[in-house]
């Protein structure tokens, strides 16, 4: 299989290599196919789709099972069916040619323009009547409404032919000398017919008169175009309700690609609903292409979006990686010119293909010191790589400037491993607008001397040292390369691999260090501010009672006032201290609080009250039951 590309639009062409002759027996077939390699690895959809000598037209089924085909020599239609991928009938005609329509969805109907004026209808039987109009014809379309077949050719009028009535009717007259094409809308059954003049004449059949009339060949002639003659409409058809597409003899339009096979063509045809496209040549082989831009691949041969999308992630050598394509101003610059028109350039599109080898040989000739300058790109590769491996320069923000940089390395990780796992990508901080002010307002500074941050993080003076070095690294490069813009290559730094060994360390027992050094710290606190109560002097101070309060002791209001002056952290050691407060640390370095509630004077009053309550009432029960068991004494009754 072929593959072609322009304008990054590839063209897959099934209908290349070699065809085997019709009277070789299958024997033979086989042992061509082992001996010959393009024979074997050649691709065939459609067994013998081919004609004897030259294929003119080529149609679709409107149901997409059958593909048909005119040509010669003898004349003849062949009739494909795609659900078998073989041939299914094959008829001789009278003469050649010029078009035909399927009037039904198969091809129980059909209507052949001859090139000898006969217009033939045939049936699925075979034919069926044939009859003549008075003008040579090029072109005709059938109005479904009206049952109205519509013929244009070398005449200023538009032969109608009713199938109803099986007579002719009133013609067009049109306004220009000869009309080339003609096409039916599907949707509100206007009739459009294409002229000599560059002009498109659209007509109502209900009301037998013009609409309007378009001047394409005025339109498509440009200040920048370059035509030899006056442009003629040499293709017409209807895309919905509201769209045309017109085609011009010298190629006025935007091109999308293009093909361009060994031998001419004469027709094309695009399979409904996929991106198969199907050629009349000048060859016995009729042309069978894939574009999977246009579509995809038909129901019937599905398996090509599997085989394009094998070689799309297997890509081979396209059809020209062995050409160079240049144009006119490459060659002056070259002094090819006197090479135009040889079989050294072959003409296409806006300049002129020529072989690789040729090219590099005449460049090599033009401009010797090529390979100097090439020789001096690679040294440049070479140095730019260098550097890529050495510490790139980064900008970092004035606050947290070690947290930017530990986000930094971390992306560069997750980059570095995205080809092995693939992750749901995060917003990173640095650029999201979210936290900007974390690494603008001087606020959020991160304190490192914090008990938290040294309990959370049992590892954080290492890396930081690492990072406060690979800082200074950052801001010594920066400095040598203001002062040179380019050095040789420097020797590789091993500050890190020296220290790559202390990262092993158990966090645990750095964990226990840091708290070590944190109830030292405290140690040292607490007898600063032992030192401080016991050097200041207390002054006399008088309180107020409220009414409804009572008095029960200096020694409680003065405890609790000194409680209430102190700090959160004071009293929860204090309490610690009592025997109310229970703090312990946890696994993972967090901080466990127990609380006991303490009694008041006043509670411990009620309670001891409340059992002496219970005790007395018990007491009395027991005296009761007492005095129930005991006999009761008294005078005997007379």
């Amino acid at each position: 299989m072929q593959v072609s590309s322009l304008n990054e639009v590839k063209i897959y062409s099934l209908s290349c290599g070699k065809s085997l002759p019709e009277w070789l027996s299958d024997r033979k077939k086989r042992a061509l196919q082992k001996k010959d390699v393009d024979v074997r690895r050649r691709i065939e959809l459609i067994q013998d789709f081919e004609m004897p000598t030259v294929c003119t037209t080529i149609k679709v089924s409107k149901d997409g099972q059958y593909i048909l085909a005119a040509g010669t020599y003898k004349p003849r239609v062949r009739c494909y069916d795609t659900y078998q991928l073989s041939l299914k009938f094959e008829r001789c005609l009278d003469s050649e040619v010029v078009t035909f329509e399927t009037l039904s969805d198969d091809y129980s109907k059909i209507v052949f323009l001859h090139n000898d004026r006969y217009i033939e209808f045939h049936s699925q039987s075979g034919f069926y009547y044939k009859t003549r109009i008075p003008k040579f014809g090029r072109d005709f379309s059938y109005h479904y409404p009206s049952c109205d077949l519509y013929f244009v050719g070398a005449s200023s009028e538009v032969y109608r032919l009713n199938l109803e009535q099986g007579r002719f009717l009133n013609p067009l007259q049109t306004d220009a000398a000869e009309n080339n094409v003609c096409d039916v809308n599907s949707v509100h059954g206007l009739f459009a017919a294409g002229t000599i003049e560059g002009r498109v004449e659209c007509w109502d059949p209900r009301t037998r008169g013009r609409v309007g009339l378009l001047d394409c060949a005025l339109s498509s002639v440009t200040a920048d175009s370059e035509i030899n003659s006056l442009p003629t409409i040499s293709a017409l058809k209807f895309n919905g309700a509201l769209t045309m597409a017109v085609g011009t003899s010298t190629g006025q339009g935007k091109i999308f690609t293009s093909l361009e096979p060994e031998h001419d063509i004469n027709d094309v045809c695009l399979y409904p609903n996929s991106g198969m496209l199907l050629t009349a040549n000048e060859t016995p082989k009729m042309g069978i292409y894939y574009i999977p831009v246009l579509g995809p691949a038909p129901r019937w041969c599905s398996f090509l979006d599997n085989l394009t999308e094998e070689l799309e992630e297997n890509p081979e050598s396209t059809v020209y990686d062995d050409y160079k394509f240049v144009t006119k101003k490459d060659l002056e610059n070259l002094g090819l010119t006197h090479l135009i028109g040889s079989p050294f350039l072959r003409a296409y599109m806006h300049g002129f293909f020529m072989d690789i080898r040729l090219y590099h040989r005449v460049k090599l000739m033009v401009n010797p010191f090529a390979f100097e300058e090439y020789r001096k790109d690679k040294i440049r590769q070479k140095i730019e790589e260098t550097r890529a491996q050495r510490v790139q320069l980064k900008k970092l923000p004035k606050v947290n400037k070690e947290l930017a940089l530990k986000l930094i390395e971390e992306e560069e990780e997750k980059q570095r491993s995205t080809w092995k796992k693939k992750v749901k990508s995060l917003p990173n901080i640095l650029t999201d607008d979210r936290f900007k002010v974390m690494f603008e307002n001087p606020d959020f500074q991160v304190d490192e001397e914090s008990e938290e941050f040294r309990l959370l993080n049992p590892l954080v003076s290492k890396i930081s040292e690492k990072r406060k070095k690979k800082l200074r690294l950052l801001e010594q490069q920066e400095l040598h390369e203001k002062e040179e813009e380019e050095e040789p290559e420097g020797k590789p730094s091993d500050a890190e691999s020296s220290e790559s060994s202390d990262d092993d360390k158990d966090w645990v027992a750095e964990v226990r260090r840091q708290r070590r050094l944190l109830q030292q710290e405290e140690k040292v606190k607490r007898q600063e501010r032992l030192r401080e109560d016991q050097q200041t002097v207390l002054k006399p101070q008088f309180y107020e009672i409220k009414a409804g309060e009572e008095f029960r002791s200096f020694r409680d209001s003065a405890t609790k006032q000194k409680l209430m002056n102190k700090t959160l952290e004071d009293r929860l050691k204090l309490e610690a201290k009592n025997g109310t407060l229970c703090v312990s640390d946890t696994t993972v370095g967090s901080k466990q609080l127990t609380f006991t509630l303490k009694k008041s004077e006043q509670q411990k009053q009620q309670q001891e009250a409340a059992k002496r309550h219970r005790q007395e009432r018990k007491t009395l029960r027991r005296s009761a039951g007492r005095l129930k068991s005991r006999p009761r004494r008294g005078r005997p009754f007379h």
